[in-house]
This record gives C-alpha cells, structure tokens and sequence, in this order.
C-alpha cells in the first residue's frame, strides 16, 4: 500500500535526465512514491523508442501527438487531451513522435497484471 501525503509538486525543480531512443532523445522528470512512479516525459521530434515495453502505464498526453505502436503491427494515434491505461505483460507497445509530445506517465504496481 502507497501512502502519499497530500503535496504539490514544482516540476521545474524536478531534476531532468535525458536518453536517447532508437532516433530522437526523450527527457524526463521522475518522483518515485514507493511502488508508484510519477513523470513528465518529453520525446524530442523524430524519437522512436529503442525498445518494445511490458510495462503497465496510465499516460496523459500534455501536448503534441505521438503514435503508440503494438507489437502486433496496430497503431493508435494518441494526441493532448487523451489518456491511455494498460496493465503490465498485456502488450509489447513502443512511442514514435514526428513533432513531438510531452506526456504525464504514472505506473507501478498497481498496474500488475496477475
């Protein structure tokens, strides 16, 4: 069980780390509350993801647009204002940006599949 007191969190004062993908760069401010992991992630126009993800993930997008690509070959376009929620180990999902996008990403164990 997470127990998080009510607080208000600056991100600019959040420190950035920055990693580069298969192309493009993405940049990240991350708070870690126990089992629950909170950032705001910003993938640099032309970023693809190096990687196939498990993770489970509730994300929001801020601004921009990306594609959010499953390993199957299906594609959604996911733009500000949308959200989306997987579980862990229920698909092999990978982000690419042509403009850009930033995005709040919360995920932990809540989001467990069994």
């Amino acid at each position: 069980m997470n127990i998080i007191p009510f607080q208000i969190i600056d991100w600019d004062k959040v420190p950035t780390t920055e990693k580069d993908g298969e192309t493009g760069t993405v940049r990240s401010k991350t708070l870690q509350f126990d089992n629950i992991r909170v950032r705001i992630v910003e993938y640099s126009a032309g970023y693809k993801a190096d990687h196939w993800c498990q993770k489970g993930h509730i994300i929001h997008c801020l601004e921009g647009e990306m594609v959010s690509e499953l390993e199957d070959g299906n594609k959604s376009v996911f733009c500000k204002g949308m959200t989306y929620i997987v579980s862990d180990d229920l698909s092999s999902h990978r982000s690419t940006t042509a403009n850009g996008v930033k995005l709040l990403i919360i995920d932990g164990d809540f989001l467990k599949s069994n």
